[in-house]
């Protein structure tokens, strides 16, 4: 066992801030990302917003020689912005949409518009089955005060426990995206403790690049300073991720970082500085089994916090639901009365008034309005409701099994 050779892997992730029409310089970064995968010759590649089907058309047609394999994830009103490519071929393909994503009224923000999801892609290299996983969560937009948490929370969960019942027949696990945590939030450690999944800064025998790993850096001249006035070297939110299932072991020998601008260029690849990771995987003697990664009674209080957050993101949508239906009733009560006003005239109630045509119909239009947007906003809450008390309710079974596993032998 000990004698079998060792596989080597590269991996390169980015969030390519791909936005057409929107995004800065976007169609010659685009070019340039292409060009540097196309010059590097990594294994895989996975790319976060890439939200035009035609950046990936234009890549696959550019990456064919060199990754003539590729897939791109296709969800929400403008696209999850997911996609894969790969020197190997793609065996089978998965895509979950998370539950929550924000809010539709939220339109300076707009992750609500994008189908955030989790991509799987399956590959099988030298007889490892590799689970390829890529993902982009909810952006925080505000550190003091994350009106996001309770939703990214839960897309760290779904993302969590997608991972756990779909990489049972895998040998090795890898993720990489833009998670939008910090290495210390609640989400992270809980997406880490839940499956096991080990980080490859923290891992990695040698590290070039930002410091402290950083993927969103003041340098970079896209990104919006004001945000990381709290933090001088920058932030760490993008990852590559990874453990070993069955009986493999998975070292990771080097990681990197770009470091703002691109080699020769006068701009970066994206706002964000992508990951390059190269793993070493080996067979061992025994198999690893598919444990939790952090002690049981650390990841207990992990859960717990996690819980608590979601409590919280619970209790506030209850109150925004129970407010957009009193509004509703309000809206529909409005609009009786001005058809029992409506009809009162047309019965000859108050002949001789003239009858305000013009006021009685923008103030039916108003109330129209009000009426629907109030009860769409309270079927948007009631879902949002449902789902938070269905994470809550699992997070509940996840801390009994994890209270009682100590007792069972």
């Amino acid at each position: 066992m000990e004698g079998d050779p060792t596989l080597q892997l590269r991996i390169f992730d980015l969030n390519c801030w791909a936005i057409r029409y929107l995004s800065k310089r976007h169609q010659e970064r685009v070019r340039l990302i292409g060009d540097m995968l196309r010059q590097e010759g990594f294994d895989l590649a996975l790319l976060q917003e890439v939200w035009s089907e035609r950046d990936y058309c234009d890549l696959k047609a550019k990456l064919r020689g060199c990754y003539p394999f590729s897939h791109y994830f296709r969800s929400g009103v403008i696209g999850s912005g997911l996609c894969v490519f790969s020197r190997f071929p793609i065996l089978d393909t998965l895509l979950y949409q998370y539950s929550l994503n924000g809010y539709p009224y939220m339109l300076q923000h707009g992750d609500w518009f994008c189908g955030k999801s989790v991509g799987l892609v399956i590959i099988k290299i030298s007889g490892i089955v590799f689970n390829i996983y890529v993902t982009h969560l909810h952006a925080e937009y505000c550190r003091e005060k994350d009106a996001y948490l309770p939703h990214r929370l839960v897309q760290a969960w779904e993302l969590a426990q997608f991972i756990r019942h779909t990489s049972k027949a895998a040998d090795v696990v890898l993720l990489g995206g833009d998670l939008n945590m910090h290495p210390e939030d609640v989400g992270i450690r809980l997406l880490r403790g839940w499956t096991g999944l080990r980080d490859a800064f923290t891992e990695a025998m040698h590290f070039e690049g930002c410091e402290d790993g950083c993927t969103l850096i003041p340098n970079n001249c896209f990104t919006v300073k004001t945000e990381l006035l709290p933090f001088p070297l920058g932030i760490r939110i993008d990852y590559i991720l990874y453990k070993a299932v069955s009986s493999f072991m998975v070292k990771c020998e080097v990681l990197k970082t770009t470091t703002g601008t691109a080699p020769g260029m006068d701009i970066p690849f994206s706002d964000h500085e992508a990951v390059m990771a190269t793993l070493h995987i080996r067979r061992q003697g025994q198999a690893v089994g598919a444990n939790l990664g952090t002690a049981e009674p650390m990841l207990a209080d992990v859960v717990t916090e996690a819980r608590t957050e979601v409590g919280v993101g619970l209790r506030a949508a209850q109150q925004q639901r129970y407010s957009t239906g009193r509004m509703a009733v309000l809206a529909l009560l409005l609009l009786l009365l001005q058809v029992v006003a409506t009809l009162g005239v047309l019965a000859g109630l108050v002949a001789g008034q003239p009858f305000p045509t013009l006021s009685f119909s923008l103030l039916a239009f108003l109330a129209i309005g009000v009426l629907l947007l109030a009860t769409g906003l309270h079927l948007f809450h009631t879902i949002e409701v449902k789902m938070l008390q269905g994470t809550e309710e699992q997070m509940q079974m996840a801390l009994r099994m994890l209270q009682e596993r100590p007792s069972d032998g």
